[in-house]
């Protein structure tokens, strides 16, 4: 079997799924080097950019660039063909000694290059897959998906509201139906609060030094709400990559601004930067009404669950944020919340064709 010195996977990885990897694996096994270009058009709804970290991650060996390839493509044009060329050439500028692919353009393609053509497994029987497949149907192909992938797809959902409004309830039983579901769905994970672990410790801290303290006598600083929307985002970050293609969250980064509002007053732009950045789809919020306030130790806002309910409400609408309120007793609430979740399923992915191809 020979080995080549520098090698080249190219494609679109529009999303990368086993197929790829099997291909870049084997393409490792028999070079000294490799490269991976990920070629990406203007009009596909996955960045370029995270299509490069996904690979980076679960390819550290070989070196993973990008480009934008905006050129349909016609296998039987010479002139597409060079427009094409162009592109790789100026992404990969270094001689190439093989290329590696499952295409049918592949002889064209090392040709081109002046490199050898390896082919691996054309027919794809070892991973029947393709990213036509996985863009129609993420929740069935989503076994052929590496974790980094699985968390940029997750249908991402948060459960939010003031004090004592049964968000952890609802999460929890949230999570749980549709784990019920079986096969890829039993993954279905539902992410705790981190807000809640934080308080607990700051309480217990201070009993260490007081021991008569309650919860009133507990104060917090600026930079602690930053730490727990980074820390909550973490969490949401790693659970999304075992979990299933739905991902249900007790609470998020954009709810710590609320809170931060609560027991500061104004805004902290760290916190809402972090917010910013998160993947979430879907937001669900816990109405107030109909819900006696329970004093667990770390609550003392019973007064403040009418407030609060709004500002949620009014930082939702003002953000955009696509949400559902949540209200009467907790069957209903969670039969609301399944409808929600179902329709947002039911409007899948939304993932754009990519170029057409000319034949």
């Amino acid at each position: 079997m020979s080995r080549y010195g520098h090698g080249l996977v190219l494609g679109k990885f529009y999303p990368p799924h086993a197929g790829h990897h099997h291909l870049v694996r084997t393409a490792l096994d028999r070079c000294e080097r490799l490269t991976v270009l990920v070629c990406a058009a203007s009009v596909e709804s996955v960045p370029l950019g995270d299509r490069v970290a996904w690979m980076r991650e679960v390819h550290p060996g070989a070196r993973v660039v990008g480009a934008v390839d905006d050129i349909p493509m016609d296998i039987g044009d010479p002139g597409i063909w060079d427009a094409h060329m162009a592109v790789f050439r100026g992404a990969v500028p270094a001689p190439v000694d093989a290329v590696f692919t499952s295409e049918t353009y592949g002889d064209e393609l090392a040709r081109r290059f002046g490199a050898a053509h390896v082919p691996v497994d054309p027919g794809r029987t070892a991973f029947p897959v393709s990213g036509t497949a996985v863009r129609q149907d993420p929740a069935g192909r989503w076994d052929f998906l590496e974790p980094p992938v699985r968390a940029g797809l997750a249908r991402r959902v948060v459960v939010l509201g003031a004090e004592s409004t049964g968000t952890t309830t609802l999460a929890r039983a949230l999570a749980a139906h549709y784990a019920a579901r079986g096969g890829v769905w039993a993954r279905t994970r539902c992410v705790p609060e981190y807000g809640r672990e934080f308080s607990e410790r700051k309480l217990a801290r201070l009993r260490a030094v007081r021991p008569d303290a309650t919860w009133r006598d507990v104060s917090f600083r600026a930079d602690d709400f930053p730490l727990i929307a980074r820390r909550q985002t973490e969490a949401e970050e790693a659970a999304a990559r075992t979990g299933s293609p739905l991902l249900v969250c007790d609470t998020d980064a954009f709810a710590t601004t609320v809170w931060y509002e609560r027991y500061l007053g104004g805004r902290d732009d760290r916190v809402a930067a972090i917010a910013a950045r998160g993947r979430r789809h879907l937001w669900l919020l816990t109405d107030h009404q109909g819900v006696d306030f329970e004093d667990d130790g770390l609550r003392d806002g019973e007064h403040l669950r009418p407030w609060m309910t709004e500002r949620f409400r009014a930082e939702l609408q003002r953000t955009g944020r696509r949400f559902v309120m949540l209200g009467g007793p907790h069957a209903q609430r969670l039969s609301t919340a399944v409808a929600a979740v179902d329709a947002l399923l039911a409007r899948g992915w939304d993932l754009a064709d990519p170029l057409p191809e000319r034949r």
